[in-house]
């Protein structure tokens, strides 16, 4: 076996090789830019060597500086991880030359498959189902819009070399298309060095299932099942789970079949993964194959119980697969909901700054549930605007889908994250959703259930007493504590207050407390009880408590008053005042905020890539005023409605902070 590899990569995947390869007794190598110098993949690794600036083709895509690491570590293998050089051909290639092993295909089946143009014509020609779609090089914007129009709107417009969501865009129009070709062809530069787009028919109201195939190097070929990967946003997934929902048996082995056939014609080895577009009637449509690791792959892995990176490492060492098909089973079902450092309020802009507190919940592997969390961060850490905005990946596994979800709501609850945004909220409300849980989902699911974008979760009446049960318990602990610091208590001759009125949202009860050494009974004002019970005390920022005997997880951020809370999506400020104080309150006005209206803020910490209306300009609502990269991701801002640009206070080449105010209107 390997003595030693390197990791070509960064991040939560990086970190994710290491502990594979730890297990299996194989010192590591990492690389870091200037940006990750006191990154976690640099920590866990037994080595480290610095390749040069942050942008990652100044550093982690450039072959010869990962080559000099290989030589100057004696690395005997590479694991490339995803993204970056791990369909690189090139890549391939030159550590073939250097006779090192590459942790991945050979270099004629990245180019055959990992190029979306030539997998699809070799997948027409293995007779696999394939959508629409124009596979040439398209010279320009022109072009693409006259394809587009022979395709029949709407189209998908996809970087050749892309992955990940990077260089996708989704036109339903000419000028879509010409938009979208420019942004595609920039995003696929930026992020692959390969600028070559093609176009297929966008196939409406689809699931995006994908298969897990694994080969070795001696013809031997076995499908893992597949991953439903249809919550998506941005065409970038945003949760998956394994199985899907929707399969049945029947049609699972003939996708399942068809991706080995496919993996067998070109003479793939190693983790690979074939996707498809199912529609209603699961007839289903090649739509390329990644001849890498997947980010989802954890959950294919805990309902086989196969280490794919083991198995990787395996097969670039010569070994023969031990795993048959009929080995293959289905235990129980898996989800993974990806968390990224993104403000969902916003539309799901990037969100950069320091991780001021970071504190997962514990990984747990039981016989009837598993909590699982691959990440690359920690509290302190730095989220860099120069990389793909994901914190981690929480996984849960159950024996079955609803204990599954189950499992993984109480993981978000707990799941403290501060400093930065992050999409915590919105990955809550879809695991309450009841299209997803009922399964019946597809990949226009975020743009159908939020057209207007995430605006938050409104609490049901149930749900805000619950809460208002348990912050009144919460806060009478924390008055009791001030009370006897400030000496208001003295030897428990006089005591804190029993009526309270709690507000929240737009709802304000009034309750009486009455606590004992168990706990504390709540009686609303209409006669309702609910029991409270927590060991909770003053200062922690995660309430675990029971209320009626259910489980409630809260996330408490003290505020003047009360607390902010965050349970199941919903973040709202809930306020505890004292009848008299809550008469007091009800007088006070209310703050309005800025007027913004006649401002183009910046949505985000980025790059003003170009700037396309000038001072004086008469503009239209839906007209693109500026575009902005964060994140290896180029965002578009368009007028809100028609006006007179009348002054311009940023550039191209600016790097601006959140609200930055980038133009003024009449």
């Amino acid at each position: 076996m390997f003595k030693k590899i390197l990791i070509a990569n960064r991040g939560e995947i990086a970190c994710r090789v290491i502990k594979t390869a730890k297990k299996m007794g194989i010192q590591t190598v990492a690389i870091y830019s200037d940006a990750d110098k006191d990154a976690l993949h640099v920590k866990m690794a037994d080595e480290a060597v610095h390749i040069g600036p942050p942008p990652a083709n100044q550093s982690y895509i450039v072959i010869d500086k990962v080559m000099d690491a290989i030589r100057q570590t004696g690395a005997e293998a590479v694991h490339p991880g995803y993204g970056f050089l791990s369909e690189n051909k090139l890549f391939a290639e030159a550590l073939e030359k250097e006779g090192v092993a590459f942790i991945g295909p050979p270099a004629g089946a990245i180019e055959s498959m990992g190029d979306k143009i030539t997998s699809k014509k070799l997948a027409q020609e293995a007779g696999v189902s394939t959508v629409p779609g124009y596979m040439g090089l398209i010279a320009d914007a022109d072009e693409a819009v006259k394809i587009s129009n022979e395709v029949g709107y709407p189209v998908m417009l996809k970087a050749s070399a892309g992955g990940g969501g990077k260089g996708m865009r989704i036109a339903w129009n000419d000028q879509e298309a010409r938009e979208g070709f420019q942004s595609s062809k920039n995003e696929a530069a930026s992020s692959f060095g390969d600028d070559r787009i093609f176009i297929e028919k966008f196939v409406t109201q689809p699931r995006h299932i994908e298969i897990q195939v694994l080969a070795d190097k001696h013809g031997n070929t076995i499908y893992l099942n597949e991953r439903e990967c249809s919550i998506q946003r941005r065409n970038q997934k945003v949760v998956e789970e394994a199985p899907s929902p929707f399969l049945d048996e029947a049609t699972r082995k003939a996708m399942g079949e068809q991706s080995c056939a496919l993996v067998a014609a070109v003479d793939y080895c190693s983790a690979g993964t074939v996707e498809f577009i199912v529609d209603g009637e699961k007839n289903f449509y090649f739509l390329e194959m990644n001849t890498r690791l997947q980010v989802e792959h954890p959950v294919t892995e805990l309902i086989t119980g196969i280490d794919l990176v083991e198995q990787m490492i395996r097969v670039a060492y010569g070994e023969k697969l031990k795993i048959k098909q009929s080995d293959v089973g289905i235990n129980g079902w898996a989800i993974e909901n990806r968390l990224y450092a993104e403000d969902p309020y916003r539309n799901f802009l990037p969100s950069i700054g320091r991780l001021t507190r970071y504190r997962p919940p514990a990984e747990k592997a039981k016989k009837d549930y598993a909590v699982r969390n691959d990440t690359g961060v920690y509290e302190g850490g730095e989220i860099s605007m120069y990389y793909d905005p994901m914190i981690a990946k929480l996984c849960t596994w159950a024996p079955t889908r609803e204990d599954a979800i189950e499992r993984m709501r109480v993981a978000l609850d707990s799941f403290e994250l501060e400093g930065i945004g992050h999409n915590l909220p919105f990955l809550a409300a879809v695991m309450d959703h009841e299209r997803f849980i009922s399964g019946n989902i597809t990949t226009a699911f975020i743009e159908e259930e939020y057209p207007e974008g995430f605006e938050g979760v409104t609490l049901d009446s149930s749900s805000e007493r619950k809460i208002a049960a348990a912050c009144a318990a919460m806060y009478r602990v924390a008055e009791i504590r001030r009370a006897r610091v400030s000496g208001r208590i003295n030897n428990h001759k006089r005591k804190v207050g029993k009526d309270w009125v709690v507000t929240l949202q737009d709802a304000s009860y009034a309750v009486t407390i009455k606590a004992d050494d168990k706990g504390s009974t709540i009686t609303f004002e209409d006669g309702e009880k609910m029991r409270v019970s927590s060991k909770w005390l003053p200062g922690q920022k995660l309430a675990k408590l029971k209320v009626n005997g259910e489980k409630l997880v809260l996330k408490v951020e003290p505020i003047s008053a009360g607390y902010n809370v965050r349970s199941r999506g919903a973040e709202v400020k809930v306020r505890l005042r004292s009848p008299r104080n809550a008469e007091l309150a009800a007088l006070m006005p209310e703050k309005l905020p800025p007027d913004t209206s006649k401002m183009l803020l910046c949505p985000m910490p980025g790059l003003i890539v170009k700037v396309d209306v000038a001072e004086g300009d008469e503009v239209q609502e839906g007209q693109a005023l500026c575009t902005v990269e964060a994140m290896k991701m180029e965002n578009v801002l368009r007028a809100e409605k028609k006006g007179k640009v009348t002054k311009i206070n940023a550039a191209a080449g600016d790097n601006l902070a959140v609200d930055d105010v980038i133009m003024e209107f009449e």
